[in-house]
C-alpha cells in the first residue's frame, strides 16, 4: 500500500520510500523529513473532493503533500503488537502519582 492510498484518519507504518529515478530529490527530501522505515504515519486531512493536498502526520509534525509525492512512500499495516509513539511518549513522560499519607 502507498501513502496516497491511505484513508483519512488511518494509521500505518513506513516500509520504505521509493525512488522514481536515480538520485530522486523528492524521495530524498521525504526521507530527510522523517518518512523512514518503521515510522508511524497518519493521514490527517484530504483536499477538496479527495484531491490534493494530503495532510500527513509523522511523529508530531504535519506535512502537506501532493498525491504524486505521497505515492513514493510505501507502507505496511500497523499490527496490534506494535506500540504507537503516542503511547510510549505518554508513559515515559507521565509524572509519578502522589501518594497521600494516612494521618
Amino acid at each position: 500500500m502507498r501513502l496516497s492510498e491511505l484513508s483519512r484518519r488511518a494509521t500505518a507504518v513506513v516500509d520504505h520510500v521509493e525512488d522514481r529515478e536515480t538520485a530522486d530529490p523528492i524521495s530524498q527530501r521525504l526521507r530527510e523529513l522523517g518518512f523512514v522505515t518503521g515510522e508511524e504515519v497518519r493521514v490527517v486531512a484530504v483536499g477538496p473532493f479527495g484531491g490534493d493536498p494530503l495532510v500527513v502526520q509523522v511523529g508530531f509534525t504535519r506535512f502537506a503533500l501532493r498525491r504524486q509525492e505521497a505515492a513514493r512512500v510505501c507502507l505496511r499495516a500497523q499490527t496490534a503488537a506494535q506500540p504507537t509513539a503516542t503511547v510510549i511518549a505518554a508513559t515515559e513522560t507521565a509524572p509519578p502519582a502522589k501518594v497521600r499519607e494516612a494521618a
